[in-house]
């Protein structure tokens, strides 16, 4: 195994191994609600006048399946909807008291997380620090240009320029 490959294939067993970490604690702390819902609620928390366009943009999915996930979290009380005095046209969200109680403990499991890796993160140098993030920054922008190559609206699931058989 060369080198990228070893990379590609420890960033991989990372992320999992965070993932399953994260999601048996969430599984514990948050049973009634999917890894899905979480993160949209955090988002929303953390962002003002979000909307499906800005949703979808930022988890990679379409307005339609961000509009199926809005509309189950509205009928669960845990965001509203409302609309701007001059822009009627436009649907924003906001968490509820519930939205934002289970925002709370998502925010609580992230500091847990935090506080478990930490030991890693103290032996960490600066120099060490910026060395991933430019590596991170420049894998972003080519993983970035690999999806505009292919013409794929990530927000609308249309493909640019390729027309789906069946």
């Amino acid at each position: 195994m060369n080198k990228e490959e070893q990379i590609m294939k420890d960033f991989r067993d990372l992320f999992n191994k965070i993932m399953w970490l994260d999601s048996f604690k969430m599984k514990i702390s948050l049973k009634n609600y999917n890894p899905s819902e979480i993160h949209c609620i955090e988002y929303i928390g953390q962002n003002a006048d979000s909307n499906v366009t800005k949703l979808a943009e930022y988890f990679y999915m379409t307005r339609s399946a961000i509009s199926k996930l809005t509309k189950k979290l509205i009928e669960k009380g845990l965001i509203e909807s409302y609309q701007k005095p001059d822009n009627k046209k436009e649907i924003y969200f906001r968490l509820t008291e519930q939205g934002k109680a289970i925002n709370k403990v998502h925010e609580k499991l992230h500091e847990e997380s935090q506080e478990r890796d930490k030991a890693v993160f103290e032996k960490v140098s600066e120099e060490q620090f910026d060395i991933m993030l430019s590596f991170a920054e420049k894998y972003n922008r080519h993983l970035d240009a690999e999806i505009e190559k292919l013409g794929v609206d990530i927000t609308s699931g249309f493909m640019v320029g390729i027309w789906m058989q069946k």
